[in-house]
């Protein structure tokens, strides 16, 4: 099976393909240039393993949370493409790639994923990882000083990975029972093996939240 996996939740912009057996994994970007990066990086991905897109039986969009215009970018450029060629288009969310990745890594206890979600705050979801990775709590938009508190005073051991674990170090490490995975990006290889066991179907954007955009005009427009 031929899988494309197309990550943009963070201000990386990254592609997965899986031809046959082998996976060829790739950074594009690491600068929120996801438009400029985005298509030119799925033609070479595809051109290297001499295919185009309609050798593709799948597509896997990471389809948040995360960052308000890389998502729109790269669900905008999933749906487009699964419609052209009338493959099979999944969805997998940020914070269970990251998830995945460290048990595919061969880590087991408790984990907490957190993807930056600026002004502050961050997209966090907690799992617990042995044989099956199995969801504890739901995503939400939490801040960092939460996530540290929470974790310092249920007194288990927990890992906590993603951008938003590096962005907020400061206040996470401190943490005594806290390990930092120096894992940032969500793992366009761990979004293939969801990818491939997952039905396909509608995907829609998980932004848990406004636009920043958005959220700038509505404070602007407060009355004093």
């Amino acid at each position: 099976m031929n899988i494309l996996a197309i990550e943009t939740a963070t201000t990386v912009c990254a592609v997965a393909l899986r031809a046959g057996d082998d996976v060829d994994a790739r950074i594009l970007d690491e600068d929120r240039r996801h438009t400029e990066a985005l298509t030119p990086g799925i033609v070479r991905v595809l051109a290297d393993h001499q295919l185009s897109v309609r050798d593709l039986d799948r597509i896997v969009v990471d389809r948040g949370p995360g960052l308000f215009t890389g998502l729109r970018v790269g669900l905008a450029t999933a749906q487009a493409l699964a419609s052209a060629v009338g493959v099979d288009l999944v969805g997998v969310t940020s914070l269970e790639c990251l998830a995945h990745s460290a048990a595919s890594r061969g880590y087991r206890g408790a984990l907490v994923a957190l993807v930056d979600g600026r002004r502050g705050e961050v997209f966090a979801q907690s799992f617990e990882i042995a044989d099956d990775v199995v969801v504890l709590t739901p995503a939400e938009v939490r801040r960092p000083l939460d996530v540290a508190i929470e974790w310092g005073t249920n007194g288990r051991p927990v890992l906590a990975t993603g951008d938003g674990a590096l962005r907020y170090a400061d206040v996470l490490a401190p943490v005594p029972t806290m390990t930092l995975d120096d894992e940032s990006v969500p793992s366009c290889r761990a979004a293939i093996a969801l990818g491939a066991v997952r039905a396909p179907g509608e995907v829609s954007p998980l932004y848990l939240r406004e636009a920043d955009a958005v959220a700038n005009f509505s404070t602007r427009q407060r009355p004093s």
